[in-house]
């Protein structure tokens, strides 16, 4: 067996996703499953495809090439304002892209206009975040200038909070959003047919109000992955967690002193730690470190041990009463902040289950 490895539990994400698609369903909206956390991992978005899902949402153009050409028959949405040299494979490889600028909106024109093709966008607008978005004193005289492009097609609107400050997707936000949707529709005479709210963010949201007003669509990836709120960081009721569980092989296992000995300065990655002279303890390294993994989103299953530092390519942990042996594993649960470069790294390898 390989290590490091993430072992990844497809039935636990497809029970978060059938159970989103109700909750969402019931309040008429419709979802889009994010694969960006996974790396585009395709097993999932097979699964998600399986489900009937209308559209997949991934950041990154290479990913939703990879699902195209596997044969994924969902229609592919790029997250994040594709840059100037992808313009033509967006065009020619995803149905939809969020944008906010009128130069990357012009840039997609182009390549649409070369291929014959009548390409799809939504609009971001900017509602607190301080993150991508129009300002929504500009949308008057952005609007117009977008409906005149001939290759391209205003398919709706969005916004995205939470994910840079923290600032709450609330029913007041979501409100204004329907307000302004309202205005454009009516002012500009526009279909507006998408009217996306956010992410895993809105679940409170979600739950707590009985009309949506003109939001009908959301954008999710940590709920459905990993059953989690990012407002809270805490499971979500009627959601499971647990899908993604890292194990990594010790290759160290010794007592040792928990006092350095010597004079401190920066640690490779510039920081000066500060040190509690705990006495002797069991410390064991394990082969994973910062090129792959986020220690901050990492915790040991065994609850009695903890991470005391990591570098690029190992993590010293403290395994308390156990004295661990080389060849021994430790496995660990995830936050989104660790599992993401992990499916990212190639030196982890994932399997599906």
């Amino acid at each position: 067996m390989i290590f490091p490895r993430v072992e990844i539990n497809l039935h636990t994400i497809e029970h978060n996703l059938e159970s989103l698609l109700v909750w969402c369903g019931r309040k008429g909206i419709r979802l889009t499953p994010v694969t960006k956390g996974v790396c585009g991992a395709v097993p999932i978005a097979r699964m998600f495809a399986r489900h009937g899902i209308h559209s997949i949402g991934d950041s990154h153009i290479q990913n939703l090439i990879a699902m195209r050409e596997e044969g994924i028959g969902s229609e592919l949405m790029l997250l994040r304002a594709p840059m100037r040299h992808e313009m033509e494979s967006v065009v020619m490889q995803s149905d939809y892209c969020l944008v906010s600028e009128m130069d990357t909106i012009m840039e997609l024109q182009q390549a649409a206009q070369r291929y014959d093709r009548k390409y799809k966008i939504i609009v971001l607008i900017e509602l607190g975040d301080r993150r991508e978005g129009i300002l929504v004193d500009d949308l008057d005289g952005f609007i117009p200038q977008v409906t005149s492009l001939k290759n391209i097609a205003l398919s709706g609107i969005g916004v995205n909070l939470t994910c840079l400050n923290g600032i709450r997707p609330t029913a007041e936000k979501m409100n204004e959003l329907s307000q302004i949707a309202g205005h454009l529709r009516k002012h500009f005479s526009l279909e507006l047919g998408i009217v996306s709210g956010g992410n895993s963010a809105n679940n409170q949201w979600l739950k707590e109000i009985n009309d949506p007003g003109l939001v009908n669509h959301l954008r999710m990836g940590e709920a459905i992955l990993l059953g989690t709120d990012p407002l809270t960081q805490a499971p979500m009721d009627g959601l499971q967690t647990g899908a993604f569980l890292l194990s990594a092989e010790v290759i160290e296992s010794r007592r040792k002193p928990s006092l350095p000995d010597g004079i401190p300065t920066f640690t490779a990655f510039g920081d000066i730690p500060e040190f509690v002279d705990e006495g002797d303890m069991n410390r064991a390294i394990v082969a994973i470190g910062l090129q792959d993994v986020d220690p901050l989103g990492c915790a040991p299953v065994d609850p009695d041990f903890r991470i005391i530092g990591t570098t690029s390519d190992h993590m010293v942990i403290d395994s308390g009463d156990r004295k661990l042996s080389v060849g021994d594993v430790v496995q660990f649960n995830l936050t989104y902040r660790a599992m993401l470069p992990l499916m990212i790294s190639p030196y982890v390898q994932k399997v599906f289950i």
